[in-house]
């Protein structure tokens, strides 16, 4: 079995020294694995994610109990800095790229970590590579990319500090179904050149798809974890997230939203 790479453990998040968030939360990402979580708005994926990579203060969050290991490393507390520095790196949903700035200039920040510049060069190379459409727009404001390719220069910005492990949350949001799948091919790309793979996800076909292993997330605690066809094949999942109900009837979303949840899940 592959080394451990990140190990999240018994985790717990309160806001604002009020709110628990994350319940005991544990999962755990392999040396050359995509790990797929999955969850509703509102499940905690955002907060876990969070807690990984050091953002919790800007939030008002405060990890009460458990801990967060990277590569063997204590990573609960640190400075986000010293996070990308161990070898994390993380595309936050929305994209967040810098509108203003220049395809190029995006791409130097995500290496201001990277001291070497031969190093920083084979980053930049190996962006264009996976992503030619930002080579030939590598002038362009970012502002002025389409939605499909603001994402791919957020995955490639984050790669420019050749992480480890990369975290994506919600790649696939607001994506048309033909960009989903090339934003899916990428990933497996990543994954094939050295890079672990967390990724944050609802759109459950897209995430288990690619997946060596699959956890799914409600109110804050894990309820499901597995290898990822069998969880696709799950009664559970194909109600809540595939939207099917019965003989493959497919439910309105807001149906499938407001179904009662059944018990063993929130237990």
């Amino acid at each position: 079995m592959a080394e451990r790479l990140l190990e999240v453990a018994n985790l717990e998040v309160v806001y604002n020294d009020v709110v628990l968030v994350l319940r005991g939360i544990s999962l755990e990402v392999r040396e050359g694995q995509i790990v797929a979580l999955l969850g509703a708005n509102g499940a905690g994926k955002t907060t876990t994610v969070r807690a990984i990579t050091g953002l919790l203060d800007v939030h008002e969050g405060d990890i009460t109990k458990g801990h967060v290991t990277f590569r063997g490393e204590r990573i609960d507390g640190k400075e986000p800095a010293h996070i990308v520095q161990a070898g994390i790196s993380q595309v936050m949903e929305g994209r967040r790229i810098f509108a203003e700035m220049t395809v190029d200039e995006n791409l130097k920040t995500g290496a201001i970590t990277n001291r070497d510049p031969a190093s920083v060069k084979a980053a930049t190379d190996r962006v264009f590579e996976l992503f030619p459409v930002l080579a030939k727009r590598r002038k362009d404001l970012a502002g002025f990319l389409s939605g499909g390719e603001q994402q791919m220069l957020a995955i490639g910005r984050a790669l420019m500090a050749a992480p480890k492990l990369l975290i994506l949350d919600e790649p696939s949001l607001g994506l048309a179904p033909m960009l989903v799948q090339q934003i899916r091919d990428i990933i497996v790309d990543i994954n094939r050149q050295g890079t672990s793979v967390l990724l944050i996800e609802q759109n459950a076909n897209m995430a288990l798809s690619i997946a060596d292993y699959g956890y799914i997330m409600e109110v804050g605690k894990v309820v499901m974890d597995g290898d990822p066809q069998k969880l696709l094949k799950d009664e559970d999942v194909q109600e809540f997230y595939l939207g099917l109900h019965g003989e493959g009837e497919r439910k309105s979303f807001r149906e499938v939203k407001h179904y009662k949840r059944r018990k063993r899940w929130l237990s």
